[in-house]
């Protein structure tokens, strides 16, 4: 199944929400998400920096990605930014992949 990354910021709403639910309450209810599309959480991370948040998420495919980061920053408690991620195997069939491409004034 396929892996992403969503980082997340939270929003002060969301801020509040975290204080007033807690980190695993907040873990649960985003597993409950992934679960929804037919998804697991991998992890889930609280962090400094950047994002609040960081979790990998397997779903079955971009459209469930999408539906989830969609949902989510529809909130108005969040903004998610969401990044596909490529195995070393699928990055080995990259590698195999003839590309015919011409740079920009070549």
């Amino acid at each position: 199944m396929p892996k992403y990354l969503l980082a997340a910021t939270l929003t002060q709403g969301g801020v509040q929400g975290v204080l007033k639910e807690g980190g695993t309450g907040r873990r649960a209810a985003v597993q409950k998400t992934a679960e929804s599309v037919g998804g697991t959480v991998e992890a889930f991370y609280f962090a400094f920096g950047e994002a609040d948040v960081y979790v990998l998420i397997d779903v079955p495919d971009a459209a469930a990605a999408a539906a989830v980061s969609m949902t989510t920053t529809a909130s108005g408690a969040v903004r998610v930014n969401t990044t596909v991620l490529i195995t070393p195997e699928e990055m080995d069939e990259v590698r195999s992949k003839s590309v015919q491409y011409r740079p920009p004034g070549a």
